[in-house]
């Protein structure tokens, strides 16, 4: 363990110490209850990155009786199943149970995941799968059929925190023995920088804690002559430090935090459900006439590194669907900001996408174009094709006159505009679509 990341050395052994998701694994939960009696069902673990899916499974393999095997969907595949069904397949006949932990399943394959379906349907394998992606669009329906999803909630910045501060005391696997000096004001401030990411925080909090950086390497002669009173062997680090080659930071300041972060790490999965929420998040703050909301939903999209041409697109549609008629320079505005943004990208379109984006949520809404067109397309749906009244058919023939193609039409200029005459066919005449 010594050469493992510190997000992996103080991994919780103890429910006590996993946090912030008491309400799939808190005291008296089912999922607690049936790790603590080795009854797991088959499972999936849903949540965004750093939110303890793996921590979890790392707590069920430390509690349960049964044989605990870890995949990752990035470098395992089917023959390494079938290398596990072999040795599951003896232990069911010997009464024994094995749990297959699959690490960011969605990664699988539908052939990959199929194969997991006849040996989780005999009870030959329990499967834990983790995912940051929807079950219910990166899991097989026939796979998920057989498993309860659990879903992990993003940690917040008190969780973190005690994460930190745990890191921070813990003498045998993580950095107590240094004794770093840290505020509890920028404990919190990595906690908040780390967007709910638990494992990003002990990452910058490890990075810190050997800051600055070796200026060069222990020679092949000093390597030698470092000796662990345990008899294991060093990491890189903990050699340079014996040889004297740099020294830990003890002090951490909120410059270092903010140099160690250098970019904040936004989650936003331009392929994923966060990108559907994130756009859903600015649609419906414009719609409810919330400016302040609607800038912040597209700052995180922008800076994260979306397209600034699909947001222009969704505000064509939004100028439509929710503006309409209610202002019809709202058009304008949203085709005018992608032309904008065609020409002059990002970073600087960011405030012509600001300019529309305000412009919407101020707006007075009509969602009148919207509903009208709903309920036209419904008809055309229930009715089919319905023949074209004959007056107000094009004739350019003579045969067609001769059917009645165009008789008896009013032209509308001739009367004023005030002609009594339909335009809608026989079964559907007197439709009213819009809203008087």
């Amino acid at each position: 363990m010594s050469n493992a990341p510190l997000a992996d050395r103080i991994r919780p052994e103890k429910f006590a110490d996993f946090l912030g998701q008491d309400e799939i694994v808190g005291q008296g939960k089912l999922l607690r209850a049936a790790i603590q009696n080795d009854s797991l069902p088959s499972l999936i673990l849903w949540g965004p990155p750093g939110s303890g899916k793996t921590t979890l499974a790392y707590l069920i393999s430390k509690q349960t009786k049964s044989d605990f095997v870890r995949f990752s969907a990035v470098t395992s595949g089917v023959k390494d199943l079938k290398e596990v069904i072999v040795q599951a397949e003896q232990n069911k006949r010997l009464g024994n149970k094995t749990i297959l932990f699959i690490d960011e399943i969605h990664r699988w394959n539908k052939s990959q995941q199929d194969a997991l379906l006849p040996h989780i349907e005999t009870g030959t394998i329990i499967l834990i799968g983790a995912t940051t992606e929807n079950p219910s669009f990166e899991i097989r329906g026939a796979l998920l059929s057989r498993c309860r999803v659990f879903v992990l909630k993003q940690l917040g910045v008190p969780e973190i925190s005690k994460i930190i501060a745990r890191a921070l005391s813990d003498k045998e696997k993580g950095l107590g023995k240094i004794k770093l000096k840290i505020d509890k004001k920028d404990i919190w401030k990595i906690a908040e920088m780390s967007n709910g990411d638990a494992r990003v925080a002990l990452n910058v909090l490890e990075y810190l804690s050997v800051y600055p950086a070796p200026q060069k390497t222990a020679s092949v002669n000093q390597r030698m002559n470092v000796r662990n009173p345990k008899g294991n062997n060093l990491n890189a680090t903990d050699i340079s430090l014996r040889c004297g080659i740099y020294s830990r930071k003890k002090e951490i300041k909120i410059g270092d935090i903010k140099e160690a972060f250098q970019k904040s790490q936004l989650l936003y999965d331009k392929d994923g459900e966060e990108h559907y929420n994130i756009i859903s998040a600015l649609h419906k703050s414009m719609r409810g006439s919330d400016a302040d909301a609607a800038l912040y939903w597209l700052a995180r999209m922008l800076e994260a590194g979306e397209d600034p041409l699909y947001i222009a697109r969704r505000l064509i549609r939004f100028a439509s669907e929710d503006v309409g008629l209610a202002n019809s320079f709202a058009l304008d505005q949203a085709v005018a900001a992608y032309n904008a943004c065609h020409y002059i990208g990002m970073p600087e379109c960011n405030v012509v996408l600001a300019q529309a984006v305000v412009y919407m949520a101020k707006c007075k809404k009509s969602n009148d174009l919207y509903t009208a067109y709903q309920k036209a397309a419904e008809d055309v749906k229930k009715y089919g094709n319905l023949p074209v009244p004959f007056h107000i058919r094009n004739a350019p023939t003579d045969l067609m006159k001769d059917l009645g193609y165009g008789k008896n039409y009013k032209y509308s200029p001739n009367f004023g505009y005030k002609e009594k005459q339909a335009y809608l066919p026989d079964e559907i005449k007197g439709r009213r679509y819009l809203r008087k």
